[in-house]
């Protein structure tokens, strides 16, 4: 007796939406504290206040800090020695967003925890940015200048010194987070000073019109006096997110993140 076997029935495919051809909105949860340049005007409130402002209590480590700059360039406020400084100062950023991965991976089974710890950790990353686009055009206007590096000083020290300085950030983190949050405060106080300073010292800056590879990176200000005023404000808001960290609490917390 034969079986007739019946063919399987076509398969049908199921309908598809077709994909839209629209870009997807861009990520709206974090927004750079840097991105929008201050008014000449508002830039120069800002250095007004920061020159009045009444001397700064500093620790031990930033006072040692301090010093050894005053040593490497002796003739001070400079765009060599800015350079230097800001090749230091990405430092702190970088510990604090080291911190953070081994903070999350600690915790990763709390999500909403672990996303607390991210925002701090994008902020780290922020800063390290914002210092970075310092650094390039302080770098940018001694290169310009016709700046002669010198071998160890401009090269091998401030190497040497970001590797101390990050340890120094890390190990005071793990330590007392405020420790390392203080530190971090006093040196970018000292950095705003020196830039409102400088510009004061050098009238000229304002009739000396910024080109920079860096000014669509950056801001588009029009004379190096505005530049060094903006560069003078970013370090006060550095400051201050380190000063609000001290305040609502060092350490990462469930509460306050």
């Amino acid at each position: 007796m034969s079986h007739t076997v019946n063919p399987p029935a076509p398969l049908i495919a199921p309908e598809r939406t077709p994909a839209s051809t629209e870009r997807p909105e861009a990520p709206t949860s974090y927004e750079s504290c840097f991105a929008i340049p201050q008014s000449p005007a508002e830039l120069r409130e800002h250095q007004a206040r920061y020159l009045a402002m009444p001397t700064y209590q500093y620790g031990i480590p930033a006072r040692l800090l301090f010093w050894t700059a005053g040593k490497v360039f002796p003739q001070g406020r400079s765009f060599e020695f800015f350079a230097f400084v800001e090749l230091v100062a990405r430092v702190p950023y970088m510990a604090w967003e080291h911190v953070g991965h081994i903070a999350q991976t600690q915790n990763h089974r709390d999500h909403e925890f672990d996303r607390k710890i991210q925002d701090r950790v994008l902020l780290a990353r922020d800063e390290q940015d914002n210092e970075f686009w310092h650094l390039l055009i302080m770098e940018e206007i001694c290169e310009k200048a016709g700046y002669r590096r010198r071998w160890f000083f401009d090269r091998v020290f401030p190497q040497l010194l970001s590797v101390i300085y990050y340890h120094l950030s890390w190990l005071l983190y793990a330590v007392r987070p405020k420790w390392s949050y203080k530190l971090n405060s006093d040196f970018e106080d000292h950095a705003m000073r020196q830039y409102a300073a400088f510009v004061d010292e050098h009238p000229e800056f304002d009739e000396t019109p910024w080109e920079s590879a860096y000014r669509g990176d950056y801001g588009w200000h029009v004379t190096v006096g505005d530049m060094l005023r903006q560069v003078a404000w970013d370090e006060e808001q550095h400051k201050a997110h380190s000063e609000d960290f001290i305040r609502r609490g060092a350490r990462f917390s469930r509460r306050n993140g």
